[in-house]
Formats: structure tokens, C-alpha cells, sequence
């Protein structure tokens, strides 16, 4: 990996405007920062869910580094 960028996994649900769409969605990203990385997620998400890149979803879960 390149000097600075870190690992990140999210497990938990995802946000459809505040509905839940998935209760248990798992994904992982590599990224310079955690908003980054939430970024990321969120975009992998939209995609799986067969959304355009400005859809409003939100993971409220928490983002955690892999060691």
C-alpha cells in the first residue's frame, strides 16, 4: 500500500433517504482517510444497489481500519 493510506471495512446496514435497503451490507476500500474511505463505501453500495452516483444513501455504522 502506499506511505498513508490504510484499510477500511464496514459491516452494517445501509440508508435508502433514512429506510433501511440492507440490514447486514459488508464492504472494504483502501483510502487516505476514513471520510474518504465512507466515500468510497457508499459509492460501492450504490452500485450493488443498481443507483446513480448522486443517490442519497448513508451508512451510520462505524468504519474500521483493518490491521
Amino acid at each position: 500500500m502506499q506511505d498513508g493510506w490504510q484499510k477500511y471495512s464496514y459491516e452494517g446496514p445501509v440508508l435508502y433517504f433514512d429506510r433501511a435497503v440492507i440490514d447486514r451490507w459488508k464492504g472494504e476500500t483502501i483510502a487516505p482517510s476514513e471520510k474518504k474511505a465512507r466515500s468510497n463505501l457508499a459509492y460501492q453500495a450504490k452500485k450493488q444497489l443498481n443507483l446513480i452516483a448522486s443517490s442519497n444513501i448513508k451508512l451510520p455504522g462505524t468504519i474500521r481500519p483493518v490491521i
